[in-house]
């Protein structure tokens, strides 16, 4: 399945739409998610046509993947989230959960976060 350049993260990447940024490096954006789960509820992007885990895994060099975790451990540190625990989330495919096909993870802090799948 081909990239999907129209997608929101896409847009966001090229600055056709505007975020609220929390952080930006060459192999990485991080923005605050504007329907948050969480009192503290970020998005780490990598820079790149990734439309899931599974792709950015298969296709990414080892210098991309270094850095775009590289990216989401600078996050967490930079807002605290390492002080009280943080939950990473990165959902795949449609049963998985995923919305926007672009490759991605959430980072919630700020409150107990509860069981990991809701029934």
């Amino acid at each position: 399945m081909p990239y999907d350049n129209n997608n929101v993260f896409a847009k966001i990447l090229r600055g056709e739409i505007s975020c609220s940024k929390v952080y930006e490096d060459g192999f990485a954006l991080a923005f605050y998610d504007i329907a948050p789960a969480a009192p503290t509820h970020v998005l780490v992007i990598p820079k790149g046509e990734f439309e899931s885990f599974q792709d950015f895994a298969a296709r990414a060099s080892a210098e991309k993947m270094q850095g775009f975790f590289y990216a989401v451990q600078k996050v967490a540190s930079q807002l605290g989230m390492d002080k009280n625990g943080y939950r990473l989330i990165s959902n795949h495919g449609k049963e998985g959960g995923q919305v926007v096909p672009h490759f991605h993870v959430h980072l919630l802090a700020g409150k107990p976060l509860g069981a990991l799948v809701a029934a």
